[in-house]
């Protein structure tokens, strides 16, 4: 629900600003520029936070109240400072939801349990988000964009007592960063400066910064294709996009669920497989039922890498005792590798139309697939599930 409350406020953040406020489209990408930059700065100091941290579940619950104030705060007092605020804030936000949520699985459930625990998190956070999207139209259409922010309270007190139904003394939070029972009595960590000594750890960052060069733009590019192709339908075409994505990621979660008999690599392979095969046949074809039906692949390749990561990176960094910095260094370097290729996409556009852009996105992507096959390792050993023996 907390993932939902923060995936599904940006896009009523913008709408608001533009009609409710009066804001221009500059003043609302300079503002969410720099606080997604500033976002991105914070997610390796969060997560060595949550590392440290035995206050996991306070994190979460602080969050989402503080979501959801400023939520209320900015239809309240649709200021610059008060919006810029509420924006930097939100985008920090987004490196402690899902990493936290991630850290307490694991101390639930220990490393050969985490795998179909993860697959169902992301189940619920999909339809999740489905429901909260669908909540939101409805209540926005029949009382206004404003009763949207203020949902918001309502779903941060749901989330509290979610959250606090973990009792504390069940989270094992040596396993929720990353020790597994050989590293147990270790009592310090490695040191930072060691993960990137370890190869599977290297490899997985180079293909994450690849993979999202490569992926981030691509429904951005898509949706103004869709709008030239289907002129006075463009909101329809790209909202049916965006479902048919988020509809794919469901069965790609019951996927993960089963990682542990089929192997982190060969779902890995998988989700860096769609980006490419992607960008092609949107680079090959303007018909819009098709395009939309291509956005199917976002929902195995994004959507699955997703859901995968926290479970690869798990592996990758094993024993260390370093595993949501980790996650923060990964989601760092996500961040650099998806911000920094939208300019380069719009400028191929430019010189050289949308085809061509597709294409050479797709020839980045196809980089980071050969290096996850012939370089990465398998990071999830195949073991029977339901058999945890982590003290968990």
């Amino acid at each position: 629900m907390l993932a939902d409350l923060r995936g599904g406020l940006g896009p009523y953040v913008n709408v608001f600003l533009l009609t409710e406020a009066g804001w221009n489209q500059a003043s609302i990408g300079g503002v969410l520029t720099a606080s997604g930059l500033i976002g991105i700065a914070f997610h390796t100091p969060i997560g060595a936070l949550i590392d440290g941290t035995r206050s996991k579940r306070a994190l979460i619950v602080s969050g989402s109240w503080a979501l959801a104030l400023l939520g209320v705060a900015i239809v309240t007092f649709p200021t610059l400072a008060v919006v810029f605020a509420a924006d930097v804030t939100m985008a920090v936000l987004g490196g402690v939801f899902a990493p936290t949520v991630a850290a307490i699985t694991l101390g639930l459930f220990g490393p050969s349990g985490v795998a179909a625990q993860l697959g169902r998190n992301a189940v619920f956070d999909r339809f999740g988000n489905l429901f909260i999207a669908a909540l939101a139209a409805l209540v926005g259409t029949y009382f206004g964009q404003r009763s949207v922010f203020y949902m918001l309270p309502l779903f941060a007190a749901l989330t509290t007592i979610a959250v606090l139904s973990i009792p504390q003394s069940a989270i094992n939070h040596q396993l929720a960063r990353g020790l597994d029972q050989a590293t147990l009595a270790r009592s310090r960590p490695f040191r930072w400066r060691h993960l990137f000594a370890e190869r599977p750890f290297v490899v997985l960052a180079l293909g994450t910064a690849l993979f999202h060069f490569a992926n981030a733009p691509m429904l951005a590019l898509a949706s103004q294709k869709l709008a030239l192709e289907a002129k006075g339908f463009e909101s329809a075409v790209t909202s049916a996009a965006i479902i048919v994505a988020q509809l794919a990621t469901i069965p790609m979660a019951f996927l993960v669920m089963r990682a542990n008999l089929i192997g982190g690599k060969l779902l890995l392979i998988l989700a860096f497989a769609a980006v490419p095969l992607r960008g092609i046949l949107f680079s090959l074809v303007d018909d819009p039922y098709w395009m939309i039906g291509f956005q199917l692949l976002d929902g195995v390749g994004a959507g699955l890498f997703d859901v995968l990561l926290p479970l690869v990176l798990l592996g990758a960094v094993k024993g260390s005792g370093r595993y949501n910095l980790a996650r923060g260094i990964i989601g760092t370097i996500q961040g650099i590798g998806g911000a920094s290729s939208y300019v380069f996409a719009g400028s191929v556009v430019v010189w050289a139309g949308y085809s061509v852009a597709f294409a050479v996105l797709s020839g980045v992507a196809l980089i980071a697939l050969l290096l996850m096959v012939v370089a990465m390792p398998e990071t999830v050993p195949r073991v029977q599930t339901g058999k945890s023996t982590d003290g968990a």
